[in-house]
């Protein structure tokens, strides 16, 4: 009985050696090995930004935030924003802390030259790529997007001028000491000598911590000047927040004879624009998420030791309040009446998009 019983055990125990022998040697060492491979971290991933604001105002910098925030969140990194309060001292200093605390890169929102150029040049130094928005930085290997400001007061100005048939008293709404506001007022200027029966009656504007509401005030007084119903034709804000101001004074003062054109868009403007009666015609932009994706496009080939054009140009897109349904609805879905509306590629590249997709 033993006997058996050591025959059988050696024969079962035989039998599982010739299966186990049988089996793929490299199988085990495959399925260990594949996920670790794909999980790979991509070169650019887990990057820390900064992004220095000289002015975080309204919903328009709300929505540029939210898209800086999403791009570089799909690109698996992080984003500090660093805001100034409109203090270009306080904004030198941030950009400095930022090269300090030596971010991956550096997103800059405005300012002027006199008093970024010498932090940008410094994060250079760092070797921390440095990619600007709307400020006049002109260092080689820094990348400037701006958002074809003349194109969009020319898109304006002309719809204002055909709306009232050639022939308007108007008031510009403007600030300087902004490139872009610098660059909206050449085609201002330009476009008065080209239409000599439309006249400048007044001009104002200022850039606080409460633009829209100061804005209103000082246009309240403006249509306390002029009364009478063709004193004024028509406002011209070169920026949204001046328009969103101008628009409820003539909504308190039930002035409806006057209409406003404007520059910039964000969901509280095209609430503004849609709603019943409003003076507000027209408004030329760029998506204000699509600015800041694009601006973190740039920098990420930066930070990929990519060579972008100094220079990047954005398109603009013009609004008209009579292309806009009835019913009121948000930028997001401001793509389905007007063409090319938060649609841009513009920045992508390949790589990036591979980036994105892990």
């Amino acid at each position: 009985m033993r006997r058996k019983g050591s025959i059988l055990f050696i024969s079962v125990l035989s039998l599982l050696l010739i299966l186990t022998g049988c089996q793929p040697k490299s199988a085990g060492t495959e399925s260990k090995e594949t996920p670790s491979a794909e999980k790979a971290e991509h070169p650019l991933a887990n990057k820390k930004i900064a992004l220095i604001m000289q002015i975080n105002l309204g919903t328009f910098s709300a929505q540029y935030i939210e898209g800086v925030k999403e791009q570089v969140e799909k690109f698996g990194g992080t984003v500090q924003v660093f805001t100034s309060e409109g203090d270009l001292a306080k904004m030198a200093s941030n950009l400095d802390a930022a090269v300090n605390q030596k971010f991956d890169g550096i997103l800059i929102d405005h300012g002027t030259k006199e008093a970024l150029t010498k932090g940008v040049e410094k994060a250079l130094e760092a070797d921390i790529p440095v990619v600007v928005f709307d400020a006049d930085i002109d260092v080689e290997g820094v990348p400037v997007l701006q958002q074809g400001d003349q194109e969009m007061a020319e898109m304006t100005l002309n719809k204002l001028a055909e709306d009232a048939g050639g022939k308007a008293n108007i008031v510009k709404i403007w600030v300087a000491g902004f490139a872009p506001m610098e660059r909206r007022q050449v085609a201002y200027e330009q476009f008065l000598k080209d239409n000599q029966e439309i006249k400048e009656v007044a001009a104002f504007g200022a850039a606080t911590d409460n633009t829209a509401l100061d804005t209103q005030s000082q246009m309240e007084a403006i249509l306390k000047q002029y009364p009478n119903e063709g004193e004024i034709t028509a406002v011209w804000a070169a920026w949204d927040e001046f328009a969103k101001g101008a628009v409820r004074a003539l909504e308190q003062a039930g002035r409806t004879d006057i209409k406003v054109y404007g520059i910039d868009m964000s969901d509280e403007d095209l609430q503004l624009i849609q709603k019943e009666n409003s003076a507000w015609q027209a408004t030329a932009a760029v998506d204000p998420k699509d600015i800041g994706r694009i601006q973190v496009r740039y920098l990420y080939q930066k930070i990929n030791g990519e060579s972008p054009e100094d220079t990047v140009v954005l398109e603009p897109i013009f609004v008209e309040k009579e292309k806009l349904p009835e019913e009121s609805i948000s930028t997001i879905e401001l793509h389905e009446y007007i063409e090319g509306w938060g649609a841009s590629e513009q920045g992508y590249t390949d790589e990036l998009k591979e980036l994105e997709s892990k």
